[in-house]
């Protein structure tokens, strides 16, 4: 599993500050997802059986769980929300999530600025 998956996972399941966020960017989460689908859809031949471990999470999506977890602890929380990954995605060296916005022009700061404003929202911070 990679970072572009768990970004997947936010929008196939949002919760109300993934939704806030999508809508402050004035995206379509369906057709966010159909596009994000798309994009990492790779026709291949088929994949042997994996042994399911640690293997079966890349590196950077390791750090972006441990990232989420540990802005989760800065704000006081016990466990990491929605909103922390998303965060986290978007901020994180590197990320192939925040690279497929920047190429059609809207940048990783633009993306963490409206999730960080969503999430104050939906916490009626």
């Amino acid at each position: 599993m990679r970072t572009p998956h768990l970004f997947m996972g936010l929008l196939a399941a949002p919760d109300p500050g993934v939704f806030n966020w999508a809508n402050r960017l004035g995206a379509d989460l369906g057709r966010l997802l159909e596009q994000f689908r798309d994009l990492f859809y790779q026709d291949a031949e088929p994949v042997p059986p994996l042994l399911l471990n640690r293997e079966f999470l890349s590196d950077n999506v390791i750090r972006v769980l441990r990232d989420s977890y540990a802005r989760a602890r800065d704000y006081g929380r016990p466990s990491f929300t929605q909103m922390d990954l998303l965060i986290t995605l978007f901020t994180a060296p590197n990320s192939i999530v925040a690279e497929c916005f920047e190429r059609i022009g809207v940048t990783a700061a633009r993306l963490t600025e409206l999730a960080v404003l969503a999430e104050q929202e939906s916490s009626g911070v």
